[in-house]
This record gives C-alpha cells, sequence and structure tokens, in this order.
C-alpha cells in the first residue's frame, strides 16, 4: 500500500462521548453506552483535549475544522469550551480554525450565545421542524416534548447573529410534511438546512429496518418537492435559502470537489475522537473493528495516514455492478457505506439507492442551468478582476461570511468566492 502524508482537515469531537440529556427514538449513538462501560457519565479530561487540540493542529497544514458533537456536547459546560478556545489559541500559531457545534439546544442560554457569536460557531441546531413533526421523536428523559425549548433556542441565537443550520431528522413521519418543513424553518429565519434520511436498523443486518426509518420512495418524493421549493427560492425569488445536499451536488456539476464525504469516491477524510481520546474512522463506525488508536499514545497524522484508515476509505469505492452502471454514479458516488445492503462478502446497493435515483432524474436539468448560470457569473467576474486576491489587493478585506461584491445578495463563499 502507498505511503500518505495527509494533512488533518477536520475533526469530529464528542467530548461528553454518548451522554444526552434527550432520548430521541430514532438516536443512533445512545447505544454506544454499552461501548464505555467504565463509568456511567463520560467527560473529556483537560488533559486529553489540551493533548488533542495540539495534535490536531500539528496535523495539519495551516487550516483545520474543529466539530464538537455528541451526545450532547454542551453538557460539559461553558468553561469547558472556554478552555478549549484557550488552549487553541495557545498553540494555534497563526492557524486557520473554524468550530462548529452540533447540539439540540436544550441548555443554550444567553451565555453560550454570546460565547458562540464572539468565537464564530457553525452551530447545527437539531429542530425537525414543528411541533407536531418535531415532538413525534425528539422527547427527553421523561418523554416529553422538547419542542418549545429548541424553537426558543433558535431565536436567541439568530438574535445573538450566531451562524446556525437547522439540521432535520427526515423519519417515516417527517417525510410526509416538505412543504411545511421547509417553510417553517425559512419563518423562523434558519434558511440553511440540512436534511439527514433517518436510516437505522434493529439488528445487525440493514435488512430489518427501524420502523422510524424513512422508505427510499417517500424521500426520494421528499426530496424531489423540497428541491422544488428550493428552486423556486433561488431562481424566482432570488432568496439566499440554503439546502446542504443541494449544495453539496451543485458543486459537482460546477467542476467543484464536494464537501459531503458521503458523495466523494472515497471516504475516511476526517477522524472521531471520543472522549476517552481513543480514535476511529467515522462517526458512524465507533466499534472495536474502527479503533484506530488513543491520542494518548499515537499521533492523529499517523492515524489519519495509517493503513487502516486508507483501507477504510478506499472501500467506498466498492460497489456492485448496478452501481458501477448507473448514469448517476459520479453525483452520487454509492452514498454512505453504512446504509449499504450486504450481499455476502460485498457491499450492494444503497439503501436509499431508488430516493437518489428520483432525485437526481427529477433535478438533473436544473442543476445543468445553474451551473451554466453560475459559470457566466464566474466569467463576469473575472473579467471584473474581483477575484478574491484583487479585492485584497484593492484595499477592501473580505471574508467567506461577507455579502458577494457581485450584488447576489449571497454570502461571498457561497457565491463568487465558492472554491476560491
Amino acid at each position: 500500500m502507498p505511503s500518505f502524508n495527509r494533512p488533518l482537515q477536520s475533526l469530529l469531537i464528542k467530548p461528553s462521548g454518548p451522554d444526552c440529556n434527550l432520548d430521541c427514538s430514532y438516536c443512533f449513538y445512545l447505544e454506544k453506552e454499552s461501548f464505555f462501560p467504565a463509568t456511567k457519565t463520560h467527560r473529556m479530561s483537560e488533559e486529553t483535549l489540551e493533548i488533542m487540540i495540539k495534535q490536531a493542529l500539528e496535523s495539519s497544514r495551516g487550516q483545520i475544522s474543529l466539530a464538537w458533537q455528541g451526545g450532547e456536547p454542551t453538557l460539559m459546560g461553558l468553561p469547558f469550551f472556554k478552555m478549549a478556545i484557550e488552549i487553541q489559541k495557545r498553540h494555534s500559531r497563526g492557524h486557520d480554525i473554524s468550530s462548529a457545534l452540533q447540539t439540540n439546544g436544550v441548555l443554550i442560554d444567553q451565555n453560550w450565545a454570546e460565547f458562540l457569536h464572539e468565537n464564530k460557531f457553525l452551530v447545527g441546531l437539531s429542530l425537525d421542524g414543528p411541533a407536531h413533526i418535531h415532538d413525534r421523536y425528539r422527547v427527553d428523559k421523561a418523554g416529553e416534548g422538547s419542542f418549545e425549548k429548541v424553537q426558543d433556542t433558535a431565536h436567541l441565537l439568530l438574535k445573538n447573529e450566531v451562524e446556525v443550520n437547522a439540521l432535520i431528522v427526515v423519519n417515516d413521519y417527517a417525510v410526509q410534511f416538505p412543504d411545511e418543513i421547509y417553510q417553517y424553518h425559512k419563518n423562523l429565519g434558519l434558511t440553511y438546512m440540512q436534511f439527514i434520511p433517518c436510516v437505522e436498523y434493529n439488528g445487525v443486518d440493514i435488512s430489518d429496518i427501524a420502523p422510524f426509518s424513512v422508505s427510499p420512495e417517500a424521500y426520494g418524493q421528499f426530496l424531489c418537492r423540497t428541491f422544488d421549493l428550493w428552486k423556486g427560492d433561488i431562481v424566482e425569488l432570488k432568496e439566499n435559502t440554503s439546502i446542504r445536499f443541494f449544495d453539496s451536488v451543485f458543486r459537482y456539476y460546477v467542476g467543484i470537489q464536494s464537501g459531503d464525504c458521503t458523495l466523494l469516491a472515497n471516504c475516511g477524510t476526517y477522524l472521531t475522537v471520543e472522549h476517552d481520546g481513543s480514535v476511529y474512522s467515522c462517526d458512524f463506525y465507533v466499534d472495536e473493528d474502527n479503533l484506530l488508536g488513543n491520542v494518548h499514545e499515537e499521533k492523529l497524522h499517523d492515524m489519519l495516514n495509517g493503513e487502516k484508515q486508507i483501507a477504510f476509505g478506499s472501500a467506498k469505492s466498492k460497489l456492485p455492478e448496478e452501481c458501477l452502471s448507473c448514469e448517476w454514479l459520479t453525483q452520487c458516488r454509492g452514498g454512505c457505506p453504512k446504509d449499504r445492503i450486504h450481499e455476502g462478502d460485498g457491499a450492494g446497493l444503497h439503501y436509499l439507492c431508488k430516493a437518489f435515483k428520483i432525485f437526481f432524474a427529477h433535478a438533473d436539468a436544473t442543476f445543468k442551468e445553474l451551473a451554466r448560470a453560475w459559470k457566466t457569473q464566474q466569467d463576469e467576474f473575472a473579467r471584473q478582476k474581483k477575484t478574491l486576491k484583487d479585492i485584497q489587493l484593492s484595499g477592501i478585506n473580505i471574508s467567506g461570511d461577507d455579502l458577494c461584491p457581485c450584488e447576489s445578495g449571497r454570502k461571498f463563499k457561497r457565491c463568487c468566492g465558492l472554491g476560491l
């Protein structure tokens, strides 16, 4: 196997392990409690935190994303995250560090909101839609719905100008309400949305699908309807609405590599660190087979570039003949391996294969049209010599979150700065 010297670009951190203050029916990570039986509660120590951050910065090439997830990471408390920022500053040496927090929002208060704004966190807030959708499965330990608190948190974060993405799990119930979900988040002010199809199973094989999982046919129709709503906004109304999956697919049409690992030919591009410093190949593969080591004993850089992680990543490209001959292969790349139906020793089709075929057939012509318009815009932008470098040389300091100088109304990083 050839040697690799890839920089670490993204690290997913679970400082409180699988611990959570909610008891969502469809959560796949709560069951990981049995994987860490030594203690009832799981908390990352200051020693582990510093070792991990120091190694992460050493393993990058000046730019890295640190994403805090769980379980529920805010269980660590605000002082823990303030300490993490101080450690980052101590070891950064000029690194460009982007921070993200995925949260259920229950513990977020004004102090949290101010901290997240000041330190430029991108917050992924789990909010499935209006109350009857959100509270269907997102309940607390007493079985009570969490909608009111999470909606209040959304208002609080937006009021404090925190950048927020809505994380929306599309389950067997939510899939029936694409219009209501889309309009609810848009009206709330959460115009950056990420749809997460719920695909869980009861046993060790995906053929035993859990009842709250979304069906392929229903999810395909959900994507088509949401795509039409999104297209109507960005094309006809010129509104700045973003759907992560659509944005990721669009990148393919304009020749830019997707930032969504499920749409890449290979995966294994990031690492997951648990509360005790143990490192795994992926968030969905926290198990003995995919344990790479521990930051107390090995380096993140070595684990990222080790044979085990390289083999894990390249296994994604091993696809059945039906995938290899599919007209949508280059857009889809077989989807996430965790949801592929295994047949003997080989990987079969993705559980949502039919959904993706329905969607790509529906959206392909529009994506091509949007790509042509985007490239025309880029050519005009180039002619006006308003590249990022030219703008900076002209004395204008522009960042990815600033409004694009082409006056589209979109952020620079999502418009003319896409790919720069």
